[in-house]
């Protein structure tokens, strides 16, 4: 009866790391579906502002404010 207790260690250690390697690929693609099914039936509301709520993305009050505080702000 001739065993080598090495060898034998490391078919335990490939079985071991193997299995939990196969448990993590496994519990990372369920976590990526979960997310995907989520995220279909239930979207994330988009913040409201207060008192932004009527307000066009061409604000040109604002562009030029903006404008104005970057063109200050790299004269300072």
């Amino acid at each position: 009866m001739d065993t080598n207790l090495v060898v034998e260690g490391i078919k335990f250690m490939v079985l071991g790391m193997g299995s939990v390697f196969l448990f993590l690929i496994i519990m990372i693609v369920s976590m990526n579906i979960m997310s995907t099914v989520i995220h279909k039936f239930f979207p994330e509301p988009k913040p409201v502002i207060p008192g932004m709520e009527n307000q066009t993305k061409d604000n040109k009050k604002t562009i030029a404010a903006i404008t104005a505080a970057i063109t200050h702000h790299r004269q300072a």
